[in-house]
């Protein structure tokens, strides 16, 4: 699949992002396919099927090509190792493909399983088995830890991996992108903008409604800490974002900067930014087409990260 360098993530439009209503949403994944996306990423529990089914919507209603990505796994209650299984698997898949309109899904992707779940070869053989089936075209993961992504790409069927990469978690770019280019696996650079953060429009006062991840999951009381800021304390990140800002081109918005940033790794294939409307859309979209860094850029983006942010995440994930 060729997909669109700067993609659309369409977690945002589902839950966990604060209030956002339907047809926002749809008006911000149409303007993204007017701009020239065709790889949207998703999941069965993006507000419980509420994703899947606006994006079932939108296929409905474009004639282009529309590549869609989809994850399972996190609907098992408890979420272990033992429920990845061909059984729970196909059940999920099953109720996506409802949710979509789809026949077959382009892109399934384990969604972040527990570490012990890569070390079992009977996940991936049940993959296999879905997609002899038809219900799923490529399958790849969506990891949390860089050693997990290490250890996924030892299966020879999968496809890509989906891993947090951004100006302030530099780590997969030294310790996986080599082994996934020599691997020829595609890389999903997801929560490329930090959960906002990275916009250069949050501050210390900024209030977050409380269904909104980063007012209630800043020290991972419901998922895993580093999906919100990256993992980051808030306070910390913006004295990082205030020195970033610097280094941003003339004409370049914050958020266009970060996203470029992510495309000057050649092993990346795309960044999935989220968007609840078409102005954020068109925000991210530009980065796409947005010159190439200077040296400076780069190298700036790296000591303010070796200076500030290394020592809170480079060995957590």
């Amino acid at each position: 699949m060729r997909v669109s360098t700067v993609s659309f993530g369409a977690w945002p439009i589902g839950s966990d992002w604060g209030n956002v209503e339907d047809s926002k949403s749809l008006a911000a994944l149409n303007r993204a396919v007017d701009l020239g996306v065709n790889f949207i990423d998703t999941a069965d529990v993006y507000g419980d099927g509420r994703s899947e089914k606006l994006i079932g919507q939108l296929l409905k209603d474009r004639k282009e090509e529309i590549f869609v990505a989809t994850k399972a796994g996190q609907r098992l209650s408890p979420h272990t190792a033992d429920g990845y299984n061909l059984k729970n698997l196909e059940g999920f898949i099953d109720r996506s493909l409802s949710n979509l309109g789809v026949d077959s899904i382009d892109l399934l992707q384990l969604h972040c399983p527990p570490s012990e779940a890569y070390s079992r070869p009977e996940v991936f053989k049940a993959l296999d088995e879905i997609r002899w089936k038809g219900k799923i075209r490529y399958y790849g993961v969506s990891v949390e830890k860089v050693s997990e992504a290490l250890k996924a790409t030892e299966y020879p069927n999968v496809q890509s991996v989906q891993i947090i990469f951004n100006m302030l978690r530099l780590k997969p770019a030294t310790e996986f992108f080599p082994t996934a280019k020599s691997r020829r696996v595609g890389i999903l650079a997801r929560v490329p903008l930090a959960s906002g953060l990275l916009t250069g429009k949050i501050t210390a006062q900024s209030q977050f409604p409380k269904e909104d991840h980063r007012n209630y999951n800043r020290n991972g009381e419901a998922f895993d800490k580093g999906e919100t800021f990256s993992g980051v304390d808030l306070n910390l990140g913006l004295s990082a974002v205030s020195e970033l800002k610097k280094l941003a081109p003339p004409n370049m918005s914050m958020a266009q900067f970060a996203l470029r940033w992510i495309l000057m790794f050649d092993a990346v294939t795309c960044a999935i930014p989220g968007a609840k409307t078409p102005e954020q859309v068109n925000d991210n979209m530009n980065a796409a087409s947005a010159p190439a860094l200077n040296a400076e850029a780069m190298t700036g983006v790296q000591s303010i990260y070796d200076r500030l942010i290394r020592s809170e995440v480079h060995t957590n994930w």
